[in-house]
């Protein structure tokens, strides 16, 4: 599936991913391929991106941590997500 993350100043992340786990404002959830259509509100916390080979904008790398060779997680302070055809769109503060 594949995934970007918008901010306010840039799009930051365009890649193909396997899982993306973010922190939803009911709670935390996961998204795999084939998941079902979602638009959702972000709370603050953690977003989780695990793929083989997630390709970050270079200057934005450094706003990543990278837990493992397979995973990114991107701090945020709230957005939104929505999920439509194993395309993922997340705009974050």
């Amino acid at each position: 599936m594949f995934l970007e993350i918008i901010t306010p100043e840039a799009s930051i992340l365009q890649s193909e991913v396997t899982s993306v786990a973010v922190p939803g404002i009911n709670g935390s959830f996961q998204m795999l391929e084939n998941h079902a259509p979602i638009v959702s509100l972000l709370d603050k916390g953690v977003i989780s991106i695990k793929g083989d080979a997630i390709e970050i904008v270079q200057p934005y790398i450094k706003q990543f941590k990278r837990p493992n060779d397979t995973e990114f997680q991107l701090e945020i302070k709230g957005g939104t997500i929505e999920m439509n055809s194993n395309k993922i769109i997340i705009l974050v503060d």
